[in-house]
């Protein structure tokens, strides 16, 4: 490499893209190109930063495979970035290998940690923790070492672990300060927001609080039976029961702990648990039937009543934990709500959902105002600015459970 391309490169590795511009911008050989899209990616321009990292890739050719596989895996950052997760993992994992069967373990670990944050977007923490823990951080620059312990905290965040959280964003911080990355530093900052915003509302005895995460981890270390209407389940004593497919018991339990400690009349659960109206005896043996399966399933955890007018949830302590906003869209507001744009198909991904499911619903909010989009066809991206003074962590479709 000349020393315009070198000194490019370093202003990169620090985050100065504007300094890099200064020394390739007018340069099109493929290093220059690679460079330049890089550069542009960290100004926010991702379609020109596609663009010139393809361009580069082709111009690489097959005999500069190292050079290809750099490439690729900037392709690779772009499109993370860009929230476009129908990105080819498969050649990801095959620049991997190039980098690290060439000996440039930096740029095989960055890859490695793409990988690791792609499956966190959408939600595999068991397969995000197994790369995590084969990546070794000792030998990683500061940089990717922030980055290492960023991806620590997002799993403990998502496993409702916050002390595990500060700890290692902590870690990270120290990391950033002597990488001297302004735009690191303020990815720590963002996700230390997160974790001390509130982040979930909490029902207790009809008394309606916001809490934090570190609120929500102490509630799950309690020995109060907690109804989890983020991630529908039931956890008390170190036992989970997961309602997620049975979502009739789900919210017949959901009642029944939003009354608690008093009793919901039949009418109600009919109504509200199976959107019918209480109008003859099949609908009233229909309960009774959920009912003695919500009995069976929340053994020993609880124990249902029949009183005179319905039933009561029988349990020391109840406790509701709910989303911080109530609605259809919740949990597509918030993977938006990160700033970023999405495509619908990285949405449908990350949900578990159809595409077209997640378009109607992106059309509604829309409509409402409440996210807005750019581009058309399959270039079309969705964004909407973060929703004020709520952490959105809980909304994330994962499973939980205790951690």
């Amino acid at each position: 490499m000349d020393s315009l391309i070198n000194a490019a490169g370093r202003a990169l590795a620090v985050g100065d893209p504007l300094a890099a511009l200064n020394f390739v911008a007018l340069r099109e050989d493929p290093p220059a190109l690679a460079l330049r899209g890089i550069a542009m990616a960290q100004l926010g321009d991702m379609t020109r930063a596609k663009a010139l990292l393809q361009r580069a890739v082709k111009a690489f050719g097959v005999n500069e495979p190292l050079s290809r596989a750099r490439c690729v895996v900037a392709e690779a950052e772009v499109a993370l970035a860009a929230r476009d997760l129908r990105w080819p993992v498969e050649a990801l994992e095959a620049a991997r290998r190039v980098l690290q069967d060439h000996g440039d373990g930096v740029n095989a670990a960055h890859a490695r940690c793409l990988q690791i944050r792609r499956l966190l977007l959408i939600g595999q923490l068991e397969a995000a923790e197994k790369l995590l823990g084969e990546l070794d951080p000792a030998p990683l620059p500061p940089a990717l070492h922030a980055v290492h312990e960023l991806m620590n905290a997002g799993i403990a965040l998502r496993r409702v672990q916050a002390h595990k959280a500060q700890t290692a964003l902590e870690r990270a911080q120290r990391a950033a300060q002597s990488a001297a990355i302004p735009a690191l530093s303020a990815e720590i900052g963002h996700a230390r927001q997160v974790l001390e915003a509130p982040a979930a509302r909490l029902i207790v005895a009809g008394q309606v609080q916001a809490v934090t995460l570190a609120q929500v981890e102490a509630l799950f270390a309690s020995p109060a039976l907690v109804v989890d209407a983020c991630r529908y389940n039931v956890c008390g004593t170190g036992m989970t029961v997961a309602l997620a497919t049975r979502p009739v018991l789900f919210n017949l339990v959901r009642l029944l702990a939003e009354a608690w400690p008093g009793d919901v009349p039949r009418a109600t659960l009919v109504a509200k648990a199976f959107r019918l109206k209480l109008d003859d005896e099949s609908h009233r043996a229909r309960l009774r039937v959920e009912i003695g399966r919500l009995r069976a399933a929340l053994q020993p955890l609880a124990g249902i009543a029949a009183t005179s007018r319905g039933y009561a949830l029988i349990a020391q302590d109840v406790a509701l934990l709910t989303l911080p906003l109530e609605d259809k869209y919740a949990a597509l507001l918030a993977l938006l709500a990160d700033g970023e744009a999405w495509s619908s198909s990285a949405l449908a991904l990350a949900l578990g959902s159809s595409q077209r499911q997640v378009q109607r619903g992106l059309e509604t909010l829309a409509a409402q105002d409440k996210v807005q989009s750019f581009g058309v066809g399959r270039a079309r991206r969705w964004l909407t600015p973060p929703v004020p003074g709520f952490a959105t962590i809980l909304l994330l479709p994962v499973s939980l459970g205790n951690g």
